[in-house]
């Protein structure tokens, strides 16, 4: 399986005072006047305000369904909002209790979580990428600021996944990569493809009239040329649900979100649909709920399984065929609350200087987005505690304790779902499987945040 192949444990991604190391993203963007399409602006607001969540490794302006070519002069409304940031950043290190920035060399280095950039460091990692779509760009004489840029990032000494967003085409990347081909060797190739991690966005490597001619997308050139070394996923349900549940929750944005400090001021009206990129950078987000390297762990994205895509041809990561989707979008359900929630208390900071923050999850003893891995036998029972979770603003704190039965076959037994310290019971049978339990807790505050800890037990044998 691609994601056990090229998997590094969260653990890995520490600095020496044992900060949690942000990952590393890209993303590929068409974003537009709010006429033509809002949707990628929407999305680079709430990316902004995640800014301490990420290390912002590149945003590359793209073609997508609304543009082939690119117009140039699009890119303004990403500097829009860059500025926008820059005027909220006060606010937002308030959040972190942030007093300064790091050196320009050391924020182009390593970034922790909690720590915002400064916004010239966004504005050096804004670039214009490919703009032509389509595999008929791919080649001589169509090398990009931005491919030029994903080879950097690829050739720098850090061991980090990068994971590439792709709002609009990906075909930057499938330069990068085209580019790379013509001076290294094979295995020097399939080193620099594993560096990356493809969310995209269905597939929007061309103009919206051609979207179901797929051999026009160098999206399937991705997939075909390096279906062994690139995890690449093909979201064709989570994003159609955060279009329709953000209309749903229209009216909570309107009274939230928008006119909240510089960002909100930017954040404009749907026309289509309410944030359908946002799925790509929530499925990388480091809250304790998935690790991206394993797109089977549900998350704030959705659920993805490698199956056969929608080109009938090729294999990816996705969730377009039932049961998946189905599976997929109750996720999205389920947690969409939770993430509009969590974006409206940033939002409030963004605006205040002040509001709520997410309570700390500890789950014996462990900490941080990475899982707690536990190894169990078949027919034993084992002791979780979370008693040693906290608020940071000294909420009251609540416990949900849940299972995600797509991993695995076996039912654990939960003595009592909402205590802090729990007796998980494994059945006899279950040997030899790996079970999946999540630790969720919520405040009280305002927005009710949650946190998250996922719990993997690992079944050796059975009980003697």
């Amino acid at each position: 399986m691609i994601a056990a192949l090229i998997a590094m444990p969260m653990e890995a991604r520490t600095t020496q005072k044992d900060g949690v190391l942000k990952p590393r993203l890209v993303v590929c963007t068409d974003i537009a006047p709010a006429d033509v399409e809002p949707d990628d602006m929407e999305s680079m607001v709430r990316l902004m305000a995640y800014a301490d969540m990420f290390e912002i490794e590149a945003l590359i302006t793209s073609v997508g369904w609304n543009c082939d070519p690119y117009p140039r002069e699009w890119s303004q409304y990403m500097y829009r909002v860059i500025d926008a940031y820059e005027k909220d950043l006060p606010n937002l290190m308030k959040r972190s209790k942030q007093k300064g920035f790091l050196s320009q060399k050391k924020e182009a280095g390593y970034q922790e979580i909690g720590y915002w950039p400064c916004a010239d460091y966004i504005r050096s990692r804004a670039v214009m990428g490919s703009i032509d779509g389509g595999i008929r760009s791919i080649g001589e004489h169509h090398d990009s600021p931005g491919s030029e840029l994903l080879i950097r990032l690829a050739d720098e000494d850090d061991p980090r996944p990068i994971y590439v967003a792709a709002w609009g085409g990906a075909n930057t990347l499938a330069q990068a990569i085209w580019r790379v081909k013509q001076t290294r060797t094979d295995e020097e190739v399939r080193n620099f493809v594993r560096k990356f991690r493809l969310f995209t966005i269905t597939d929007q490597d061309m103009d919206y009239a051609h979207r179901m001619d797929r051999a026009r997308s160098s999206h399937m050139w991705l997939r075909k040329e390096f279906k062994d070394d690139l995890q690449f996923i093909w979201d064709e349900g989570a994003w159609q649900e955060q279009c329709e549940l953000g209309k749903e929750h229209w009216a909570l944005h309107q009274q939230n979100i928008q006119g909240k400090g510089a960002l909100g001021k930017e954040y404009p009206n749907y026309k289509w649909g309410v944030e359908g990129d946002t799925p790509s950078f929530l499925y990388v987000m480091p809250n304790g709920l998935n690790d991206p390297e394993y797109p089977t762990q549900a998350g704030w994205a959705g659920y993805h399984k490698r199956s056969i895509c929608p080109d009938s041809l090729t294999t990816a990561w996705t969730s377009w065929q039932e049961p998946l989707r189905s599976i997929s979008v109750g996720y999205k359900q389920r947690f969409y609350p939770t993430e509009l929630n969590d974006f409206m208390a940033r939002m409030q900071w963004a605006d205040e200087g002040k509001g709520n923050r997410n309570p700390i999850v500890v789950v014996n003893g462990h900490k941080g987005p990475s899982s707690l891995v536990i190894q169990a036998k078949a027919g034993e029972s084992i002791r979780l505690d979370a008693s040693k979770s906290k608020d940071p603003d000294r909420n009251t704190i609540q416990f949900q304790w849940w299972q995600q039965p797509e991993i695995g076959t076996a039912t654990l037994a939960i003595d009592d779902t909402k205590k802090s310290i729990i007796n998980v019971s494994i059945p006899a049978n279950a040997a030899g499987q790996t079970l999946h339990l999540i630790c969720e807790v919520s405040d009280n505050g305002p927005f009710n945040l949650k946190s998250y800890q996922r719990i993997i037990i690992q079944l050796t044998s059975e009980l003697q």
